[in-house]
């Protein structure tokens, strides 16, 4: 057949073209191929349509295109001004690519040549009978094009941004491809799930040349099968394998993926798999279940061929290669599973494990600055773990520490929520905190890693960073020192050995530092230090014990109760740090100085009780010694035994006097004591005077005090302070009227200190009246111990249900009580 350049009717000029031997097609020629067992450079755009897909532009000569034969190929007529781009998916036998054809209003490659009179009806007729053959070679241009309308976008030009693939722009003057770089993250655009199986509509278009499989191929001849198709790892196949689905469909043997933007009208949202001798069609719902099956496989097919190059590849440099395309894939696909993260971290963690070759510092650092993108939002695995850690071992000074590791042990501590499942973490952790230290400034650079992951705000915004870090330092302080107890027990040369322990303890108690300084981090490090967490030789190592004291000094010094508390037992009947630190312990390294201010805090705050000083009062020694050392809060320790009888046996007060005696500020502690001793025998051995009392509503503490040191009031019973301005402070006045039955502290300034002190000493008590007072369940619990009462009033105050429900348990004798405007009411 010859084609005249004189116009004439479409349907003449498609017989001609179908009768016209096919022209090859024009596609992007890659670079020079891989010798065996090497892979291509992924900069190349061999290896871009090897890991994802490009955009290949396919032309044919000069004319009208070709549309003989169901080979899959399109071939489009050259335009000099193209006004839109249409585009669809296409995969390359190792990767996919991008298929781009231009469509105007004077030619397309459907119609080869468009009818110059403008005739209508030829135009139909053209379509029904020429167009059967060129719509079964997958032709992707709509009808709209061919009455010179502009063609739309199809749906998947927004997902090709988005996808595993370099895209890049084609021009149709050049008719050329050049590959742009790959996102490291997907764009904006859809997320898809991984889909493993489904229904799917399948049609198999055969490629050969004769006339008879044209016809059969044609959309009027075409035959479509339902089959619930399954994509494993190795191939494509059907739960009921008939039909086009008889036998499975290797990934080996795809040698094109492509999406088919436009079909006919009927089948309109297809996947294009081009095999060895034909091409499979695969029908979705709708463009999204069409997008997300060309993603999935497209995802089986780079990861099996990923799978097994790096499987075969024995090259470092021809492995890191691979990886960083596996990488790129990884985070840049729109798939959004956890299998785009564990299937390339499974592959590299079986390539370490059978791999040894990445020992040097060279190759360690590379292979780890290739798969730090991958580790961005994904925890390690075992084997990338011990890789990592022998790298932190063997080269701490490595830039590699803390320019790609960081993120890996920042994330780790933000999000791990159980160690014990995951110890290869905590050690990478442990590794990698001991490398930052090993660095130059090491104390400085082990301070800005802590002030990375608590953020620059005064509270961390991630509540598993403190627990997770305090986990890491304990356990690396156990290790250590087991460490230590082998060395010891093997008799070996132990200086190298104990130094770097020493050097190791010293960085995991230098985060610990670090971490006190934060005072959000402070209440929660000193309960999860509470209860002793070392092991015994440790508090027997001076050095372990002078370098933690720092830390237990801001525990013991801060001014909150919630943290200060902690420093005491976590029950009764177990030590804390209170006493490790006391003078009369073997811990105890500077001469009782941290204990001698742990105790003034505790003292003067919130443990002025009898329970504090009963359980002070077994270690009598420690307090005796300070005394003698002229440390005035221990004098007043030992005063207040005295004054409240704590001390049963007569030589222990004999002791307790003589110490007082022994320094000038001992003297004036004990005269004072005496003074108060006098007055309150006085005050008890006396019965007269009144039997009840009211005070102004002016009257303050150092009112009560004046009133009760000039005169007899060991007979008083009933005692009003309401609406007076009285604190706390007058309990110390209280608790020396040992026959008190009333007392009423209504709108005063009374607060929970003087109430744990009054429930301690006033057991006879019988009405209490504590109405608009500033105390709450930490004083309120506190009158579980006054069983005499029978008539409570805690109308307006802080109290809560569930301590008001304990408090009725505890005091059976009560029968009237107000609970008005509480949350127990």
């Amino acid at each position: 057949m010859f084609c005249f350049s004189s116009p004439f009717g479409r349907r003449e000029r498609a017989a001609a073209a179908a009768a016209a031997p096919p022209p090859p097609p024009v596609e992007a020629v890659p670079g020079p191929g891989p010798g065996p067992g090497a892979a291509p450079d992924p900069l190349s755009p061999a290896a871009a349509a090897a890991a994802q897909p490009c955009i290949v532009v396919v032309e044919g000569p000069t004319g009208a295109a070709a549309a003989g034969g169901d080979d899959g190929e399109v071939r489009t007529a050259p335009r000099a001004e193209p006004e839109t781009d249409t585009a669809s998916y296409s995969s390359s036998a190792s990767g996919c690519s991008v298929t781009s054809s231009s469509s105007s209003s004077s030619s397309s490659g459907c119609d080869a040549g468009a009818d110059e009179d403008g005739e209508e009806e030829e135009d139909e007729e053209a379509d029904e009978e020429g167009g059967a053959a060129a719509e079964a070679e997958g032709q992707l241009e709509p009808l709209a094009s061919r009455r010179g309308a502009p063609a739309p976008l199809p749906p998947l030009a927004a997902c090709a941004s988005s996808s595993a693939s370099s895209l890049t722009a084609s021009s149709s003057a050049s008719a050329s491809a050049s590959p742009a770089p790959s996102p490291s993250a997907p764009g904006p655009g859809p997320r898809f799930k991984l889909l493993r199986e489904g229904d799917v509509q399948l049609c198999y278009l055969n490629h050969t040349r004769t006339v008879i499989s044209k016809i059969l191929s044609s959309k009027f001849l075409r035959r479509w099968e339902t089959h619930r198709l399954y994509l494993n790892d190795a191939c494509i196949s059907s739960k009921t394998p008939s039909g086009f689905m008889e036998r499975s469909v290797p990934y080996s043997s795809v040698e094109e993926l492509c999406v088919v933007a436009r079909w006919d009208a009927g089948h309109r949202f297809c996947v294009r798999l081009v095999v060895q001798d034909g091409s499979l069609l695969l029908q979705a719902n709708n463009a999204y279940m069409r997008d997300q099956w060309y993603h999935s496989i497209l995802w089986k097919k780079c990861i099996f061929k990923y799978r097994n190059i790096l499987k075969k590849s024995t090259r470092p440099e021809v492995v890191l290669k691979e990886l960083k395309s596996l990488v790129e894939l990884a985070t840049s696909t729109p798939l959004q599973d956890e299998c785009v993260t564990n299937a390339p971290m499974e592959i590299v963690s079986r390539l370490l494990e059978e791999d040894e070759a990445w020992t040097s510092r060279g190759g360690s650092e590379q292979l780890t600055a290739t798969l730090a993108p991958l580790l961005a939002n994904t925890a390690p695995s075992p084997a990338l773990c011990r890789f990592f850690s022998r790298h932190c071992a063997a080269h701490p000074r490595s830039p590699a520490v803390a320019e790609r590791l960081t993120p890996v042990a920042q994330r780790i501590l933000k999000h791990n929520v159980d160690f014990g499942k995951f110890p290869h973490m905590r050690r990478l952790v442990q590794d990698y905190i001991c490398a930052l230290h090993m660095q130059n400034g090491g104390d400085e650079v082990l301070r800005r890693f802590v002030a990375s992951i608590h953020g620059p705000g005064s509270s961390c915004p991630h509540p598993r960073v403190l627990p997770n870090l305090v986990a890491v330092c304990l356990a690396a302080v156990f290790s250590s020192f087991e460490e230590r107890r082998s060395v010891e027990a093997r008799n070996e040369t132990q200086g190298l050995v104990l130094e770097h322990a020493d050097c190791q303890l010293q960085c995991y108690l230098s985060v610990l530092l670090t971490v006190s300084e934060y005072d959000d981090w402070r209440p929660g490090l000193a309960q999860l230090l509470q209860p002793i967490p070392f092991p015994d030789d440790a508090l027997a190592h001076e050095p372990f014990i002078r370098s933690f004291m720092p830390v237990m000094e801001r525990i013991g010094k801060d001014s909150r109760c919630e943290v200060h508390q902690l420093v005491l037992g976590i029950r009764e009947g177990k030590e804390g740090w209170f006493h490790v630190y006391c003078p009369s312990s073997l811990a105890c390294v500077d001469e009782g100085e941290l204990w001698c201010s742990m105790l003034e805090i505790l003292l003067h705050c919130c443990c002025r009780r009898k329970r504090f000083l009963v359980q002070l009062a077994k270690r009598l020694g420690a307090c005796l010694l300070l005394a003698l050392r002229d440390h005035t809060v221990a004098q007043e320790a030992l005063c207040l035994m005295l004054e409240w009888e704590l001390l049963t046996q007569e030589d222990q007060k004999m002791q307790v006097v003589t110490t007082l005696q022994s320094t000038a500020s001992g003297r004036e502690h004990y005269a004072a004591l005496c003074r108060r001793q006098m007055h309150l025998k006085e005050l008890q051995q006396q019965k007269g005077g009144p039997r009840k009392l009211t005070l102004p509503s002016r009257s303050t503490d150092a009112d009560i005090a004046r009133l009760l040191s000039c005169g007899s009031f060991g007979n008083l019973e009933c005692l009003s302070l309401a609406f007076t301005h009285v604190t706390s402070a007058c309990a110390e006045q209280l608790i020396k009227l040992p026959s008190l039955r009333y007392l009423n502290l209504w709108a005063t300034q009374f607060g929970d200190s003087g109430l744990l002190m009054i429930s301690e000493h006033l057991h006879k008590l019988q009405v209490l009246n504590l109405c608009e007072t500033q105390v709450s369940d930490k004083g309120i619990a506190a009158l579980a111990s006054m069983t005499s009462l029978r008539k409570l009033n805690l109308n307006s105050t802080k109290l809560s249900a569930h301590t008001f429900e304990r408090l009725k348990q505890k005091l059976p004798a009560l029968q009237e009580f107000d609970v008005r405007y509480t949350e127990a009411w």
